[in-house]
């Protein structure tokens, strides 16, 4: 059987590499916001000194830091909690414009506002965690659906493959993706289990991503293998186990729509 989608050779990738990301400024904005936005409001609130009560003015205070927490930032929080409380001090309690507190009340009022938004920041952050696990949950299943939908339906081994190596490419943040029957002769490659190997030594795609000079991930009918799919990692993109995982139960799918291999009478 030939090859169904061209392989690069292992020691010289032919893919261009990436053009280099964008800067992402959205942590510089919201620093800034998070420093601004309270002073701000200080000052808004400083022509009613002798109307609004300290208590009034935290609360005030407290949804600009919920607003600020929205974004799931634990430290933009934080940042913003620590700068609404200095700015209450020095700007909505008496002395004005001091650092110094006179009434116990006061500092009480303060040091609940800084835990309140510690508090807020948290909670944020967590469920910010939480909604992109779900997400990157939901993307893997809706993958591994997507090459198990064409093995089912009977479509051809080649578009299965074909697929099965874009899903990979999305799965894994990949360069490249292709497949071959013949053995790779790569050191790296994925275990059954979901472990990433080099050699003997074990390998950490968490921490490390994948390593740059390919990954192996054999593709299996009945326990035998019946050929790979060669991974073009993008350098120093985290992969973790659940994502290998899936990868694995992906090149399985491929491995059951491709012909049985013919023994010999």
């Amino acid at each position: 059987m030939g090859t169904l989608i061209d392989l690069p050779t292992p020691a010289g990738p032919t893919v261009d590499p990436p053009p280099p990301d964008p800067v992402d400024r959205a942590p510089q904005f919201l620093a800034g916001v998070a420093v601004v936005a309270p002073v701000a409001l200080a000052l808004a609130l400083t022509p009613w000194w002798d109307r609004l009560a300290p208590a009034e003015n935290a609360l005030l205070l407290v949804v600009v830091i919920v607003a600020v927490a929205t974004s799931g930032r634990r430290w933009a929080a934080a940042l913003c909690a620590l700068v609404a409380a200095l700015s209450f001090d020095f700007l909505l309690t008496r002395p004005y414009l001091s650092f110094r507190i006179d009434r116990t009340s006061d500092l009480v009022t303060e040091l609940l506002l800084l835990f309140v938004g510690l508090c807020v920041g948290d909670l944020a952050a967590r469920g910010r965690r939480h909604r992109t696990t779900a997400e990157k949950g939901r993307d893997r299943m809706e993958a591994l659906y997507t090459v198990t939908e064409l093995g089912a339906n009977g479509s051809p081994a080649g578009d299965v493959i074909r697929v099965a190596a874009t899903e990979l490419e999305r799965l894994l943040v990949l360069r490249h993706c292709a497949f071959t029957p013949a053995d790779t002769g790569l050191a790296a490659r994925v275990d059954p289990d979901g472990g990433l190997h080099v050699g003997t030594m074990d390998w950490s795609p968490a921490d490390l991503g994948l390593p740059h000079r390919g990954v192996d991930l054999p593709v299996r009918r009945a326990g035998s293998v019946v050929g790979h799919f060669v991974l073009d990692p993008t350098p120093g993109a985290p992969v973790d186990r659940q994502a290998l995982l899936v990868a694995v139960a992906i090149a399985d799918q491929v491995g059951a729509a491709l012909p049985a291999p013919t023994r010999p009478v």
